[in-house]
């Protein structure tokens, strides 16, 4: 079964969708996918079939988003608490991901042809060897498209994606890309062997910048972790959609769903239809459209005051380190407060950069290990 199920919508199908499309759309929808091992037991065949019929379903849902004007989808492939199953059931699942993985090598004018940038999201490194070049590989093929996006999770739980974001800056640290002991009020940011090291090496990797980043303690925010996760390239999921009728999110995407708009449905996943899909998007519209989008608008500006507080007391312990009154000359407190902003977004971004840098060298030669 290919990745991408070509094909128009029925009538019937095309007429619900201009309907809907009326209303806000979502632009982003997550899925759990659940059921395909009670959908193989119902239907009284092996389970591997199960989750054989459970892709094609993805397929199909996919051709459905784009229909609709959907054109990022986050699914939840195979969690790191799968790796408890049976031995056999959870070999299986590693040959259906590298059947399929080996299947989407093989349709680059098709993924190309709609523009399909596939994600491979979680710990690979927990996954056989053969199956992470394969990702690799896949990943690295399509990762200039950009009409759509596909996000599966693989070898993935939300606590883990979370603890491995703070390890990411604890990396800094240690690279000397972060340096807690940098007093946060100073202005100064002071070179050191381990940065140095790396910047030579972020040359040697075609860049064409050094990074030129000490970022402190007071960098270290809700929004800096945000963009340290997995996900730090997608908008957070609009819609958030779990089928077998199980009402709870088994460690999915928990930081990114805290504004997004949560759909329970009963039927199992291989037996997912259009007009399930159409349900979950008018639940959408009727309980979170405009709403939904103040909140985050909240979220965010409530981010950004956090930020400010933290930036003007690190103002006023550096005025008051240099003996000068923390009330005192509100020009100098404001030209202090740009400075003090503009080169933590100085350091911030930089830091970004290397991470972005040492996650695309990890893809990239572990893509061209096999070639």
């Amino acid at each position: 079964m290919s990745w991408i199920k070509e094909g128009e919508l029925s009538f019937w199908e095309r007429f619900c969708a201009n309907i809907i499309k009326a209303g806000p759309m979502p632009k982003h929808i997550a899925f759990i996918m659940d059921g395909n091992r009670r959908y193989a037991k119902k239907c009284q065949v092996e389970r591997q079939e199960g989750h054989s019929q459970g892709f094609n379903k993805l397929a199909e849902t996919l051709r459905w988003c784009l229909n609709l004007g959907v054109l990022e989808v986050t699914v939840y492939a195979f969690s790191i608490e799968n790796f408890k199953r049976s031995k056999s059931e959870v070999d299986g699942l590693m040959d259906l991901a590298r059947q399929k993985f080996s299947r989407l090598m093989e349709e680059q004018e098709k993924l190309q042809k709609h523009g399909v940038c596939i994600r491979v999201l979680g710990d690979l490194h927990l996954l056989p060897l053969d199956l992470q070049e394969l990702i690799a590989q896949a990943v690295q093929a399509t990762k200039n498209y950009n009409k759509c996006f596909l996000n599966v999770c693989f070898a993935y739980t939300s606590r883990h994606e979370i603890s491995n974001a703070v390890r990411e800056m604890a990396w800094g640290v240690e690279q000397g890309l972060l340096d807690p002991r940098v007093d946060s009020g100073a202005l100064h940011c002071a070179k050191n062997p381990k940065r140095m090291q790396f910047e030579e090496e972020g040359q040697e990797f075609g860049l064409g910048y050094t990074v030129d980043v000490e970022i402190r303690y007071n960098d270290v925010s809700e929004s800096l972790l945000d963009k340290c996760l997995y996900t730090n390239h997608s908008p957070h999921p609009d819609i958030l959609i779990r089928t077998s009728g199980e009402v709870r999110l088994s460690d999915f995407l928990l930081w990114q769903t805290s504004h997004s708009c949560l759909v329970f449905q009963p039927v199992l996943w291989p037996e997912y239809t259009f007009w399930n899909l159409c349900e979950a998007i008018l639940q959408f519209q009727m309980n979170h459209g405009v709403l939904q989008q103040k909140a985050r608008d909240m979220y965010a500006e409530e981010r950004k005051r956090q930020q400010l507080e933290r930036d003007q007391a690190a103002v006023t312990e550096q005025l008051l380190q240099e003996g000068l009154q923390a009330s005192g000359d509100a020009q100098l407190r404001r030209t202090r407060l740009h400075k003090l902003s503009a080169r933590r977004e100085e350091r911030v971004q930089g830091f970004l950069q290397a991470l972005e840098l040492k996650r695309a060298d990890w893809l990239a030669r572990l893509g061209t290990a096999s070639a």
